[in-house]
């Protein structure tokens, strides 16, 4: 991970503990003595700690480590704060996946007497992570659609091309603006369903290959047997599925602001229909 950008190790090497109490201490020591000897061995020893620590590679990597960390514990309590928003049925599916791969971990050093689990298996928690976020868009998504009549919305394309069809010219380019933005509403909302259908066979798949692991564990005749299994390829696909998701956002979005341009869009055409 590269961090250069985002970090300024003198900044850090400021906040760092060592350097403030040292600061602290030579200050003390000028107050105790009545000298600005100490001050000035203060500036001195200050400036050559800014200038050799911070640009110290093994500094730099303490300080990328201790940031990745708080990143991690960040996006650890985020993603428990979202979990306690889900209904109890998503709780239920996210806290049992939780203790399934827990059950794999202790299951494999149960029956291996190993004290480690090998890194494909502890790949279970980034599974376990994508299914949090997978199913935190995937009830956004539904949520949103279910919020739209599809039904309406066709009848009034249907309306709209009849008035359209009857339309003198002056008031037709209110009535092909109208059409447009209902059917993009309707192709927008295509769109979502695409998106949720190919969530919803990921947080099977998911559901499903922890399973898989299970099974496997508990009948493995040996560690190395657990190699087959294809961790890479659900991975993959879950990346890929995270890229599509990424179009997500922008497609609520453009549905509400055709909502709104849809109602805009009538007001004229009321406007005229009452004169």
């Amino acid at each position: 991970m590269n961090m250069n950008a985002n970090l300024s190790y003198i900044k850090e090497a400021i906040k760092e503990p060592v350097n403030i109490w040292s600061m602290v201490g030579f200050a003390a020591a000028a107050a105790y003595m009545q000298s600005p000897i100490p001050l000035v061995a203060a500036l001195v020893t200050e400036a050559t700690y800014l200038a050799t620590v911070p640009a110290s590679n093994m500094y730099k990597k303490l300080v990328e480590r201790r940031v990745m960390k708080q990143q991690l514990e960040a996006r650890t309590k985020a993603r428990e704060e979202l979990i306690k928003t889900f209904d109890p049925r998503e709780r239920e599916a996210v806290e049992y996946l939780r203790w399934m791969k827990n059950q794999i971990y202790q299951n494999y050093k149960k029956f291996t007497r190993l004290k480690q689990v090998p890194i494909d298996i502890q790949r279970l928690d980034s599974l376990w992570e994508s299914f949090v976020d997978l199913l935190d868009i995937y009830r956004r998504c539904k949520q949103h659609l279910r919020t739209i009549n599809r039904q309406a919305i066709q009848n009034q394309v249907t309306q709209a091309e009849r008035s359209l069809a009857a339309a003198d010219e002056i008031t037709k380019p209110l009535y092909e603006r109208n059409l447009e933005i209902l059917r993009k509403r309707l192709q927008t909302m295509d769109d979502i369903e695409r998106v949720v259908k190919r969530i919803e066979a990921q947080l099977q798949s998911i559901e499903n290959f922890f399973g898989l692991v299970n099974d496997q564990v508990v009948t493995m005749p040996t560690p190395e047997h657990l190699s087959m299994l294809d961790f890479d390829s659900l991975l993959s696909s879950i990346e890929m599925t995270k890229e599509i998701l990424q179009e997500t956002a922008p497609m609520m979005s453009a549905l509400e602001g055709i909502e709104r341009d849809s109602t805009a869009a009538l007001r004229p055409m009321q406007q005229r229909a009452r004169e």
